[in-house]
């Protein structure tokens, strides 16, 4: 069995501490006015040394493609994001709290062969379709392409075997201030019904801004629907199996409306106001205040106030015992709240239980291809499909 590495090989002891991190506008968050972190000069040393890391993984029973690996990306202010070219997995993302002491804040596995079961989409990319599509069906110019009903009677993250089970090709970049890997995949015509060779780019960068930024892109020589997402699971305080759930932490999210759905998930078309209801988190709010009012927990699409073209700020998250904030600015119309409803504490839910960690994922809307009235997924040959979604962490 193949465990994690130890702490990522850092010592966060080395750290003196962890300032806050500005943001000089909404719309770009590399621009800054806050003071950089500051750590001691040992340990600044270490991490320029350190940051990019690559490790294979072995596994008994491999899948087919090229070598499975493990990246680390540092910055000099302690933080430490793992990814695996299986899934373009993030499989833990180390951050210094207000006292700089490091945790993991990104739920996954212990041991990293469990990524290869099913489960609950630990930090992996989700495609060529993420969230759902209604019945497992869509037409283009008149055709009607049938996809796996792999959630109830619906289309779920792409499938039987999405881009969370794909093994990507990998290629990493260094830079003064930042560390860069590009992960490549290439999804043959047909694959799990849908049309197109299409070829998926996704650039996880960490910088000395303390951001984490996805940009991905992709292009197809057939039409066909394209909504890629990161599932990463969030527990600013600390991501640890049993460790305690995420309802405290206090919630914004810049969307005065969201998408009502049918039983089944499915939205009806509506972009309803949050406003009077539970599911208005337009100031910041628990987000346990008002869960029992939603039935199941939230697992919902806000359309992100003037979203959907350029770098727009969609939420913030504060966890008040840790003081670590993260706000999430996207390219994207939509954002998922998801509160880890299905997490169950079993061993495919990695032993967390239920709400011990939240989603943000940055989309498109769901069944958009089957929506008139929802922005266009499709994306014809000769288009580029371009994102940009950023965690930018600091502490308060």
């Amino acid at each position: 069995m193949l465990r994690m590495a130890n702490s990522f090989r850092l010592a966060a002891a080395s750290l003196v501490l962890f300032g806050m991190i500005g943001c000089g506008t909404d719309s770009d968050p590399s621009h800054s006015g806050a003071a950089s972190p500051q750590i001691t000069d040992d340990s600044s040393e270490s991490f320029e040394q350190m940051r990019v890391q690559r490790e294979p993984l072995v596994l008994d029973d491999p899948p087919e493609g090229p070598q499975l690996e493990q990246f680390f990306l540092t910055n000099k202010n302690g933080i430490t994001v793992s990814i695996i070219n299986f899934g373009a997995i993030v499989t833990a993302v180390e951050v210094p709290d207000r006292d700089g002491n490091a945790d993991n804040v990104n739920l996954g596995f212990t041991d990293l062969a469990d990524y290869f079961e099913p489960g609950p989409y630990f930090g992996a990319i989700c495609g060529r379709y993420a969230n759902r599509i209604a019945g497992g069906k869509f037409s283009i110019d008149g055709t009607e392409y049938a996809l796996a009903t792999n959630n109830g009677p619906n289309h779920l993250h792409g499938g039987d075997r999405g881009f969370d089970k794909k093994v990507w090709v990998p290629e990493i970049s260094e830079e003064d201030t930042s560390a860069t890997l590009k992960l490549v995949y290439v999804s043959a015509d047909g694959e799990e019904g849908y049309p197109g060779n299409l070829t998926a780019t996704v650039e996880y960068t960490l910088n000395d801004l303390n951001e984490l930024r996805i940009e991905y892109t992709a292009t197809s020589d057939k039409a066909t629907p394209v909504n890629l997402t990161s599932h990463c699971y969030w527990n600013l305080a600390g991501a640890q199996p049993d460790g305690g759930d995420v309802l405290d932490h206090v919630l914004t999210l810049h969307c005065d409306r969201y998408l009502p759905v049918d039983e089944t998930q499915i939205p009806t078309g509506e972009l309803q106001a949050v406003a009077e209801s539970p599911m208005d988190f337009t100031t910041a709010t628990p987000i346990g205040a008002r869960i029992e009012q939603v039935e199941g927990g939230y697992d919902h699409c806000y359309v992100v106030n003037n979203g959907g073209e350029v770098l727009t700020l969609a939420a913030e998250v504060q966890e008040p015992k840790s003081g670590r904030v993260m706000k999430v600015f996207t390219t994207e119309p939509g954002v998922q709240l998801y509160t880890g409803n299905f997490l169950d504490g079993s061993e495919s839910s990695g032993g967390y239980q239920q709400h011990e960690g939240f989603c943000l994922e940055c989309q498109h809307f769901p069944d958009s291809p089957n929506q008139s009235g929802f922005p266009s997924t499709i994306l014809e040959p000769g288009q580029i499909y371009r994102q940009t979604t950023v965690y930018q962490f600091s502490v308060e």
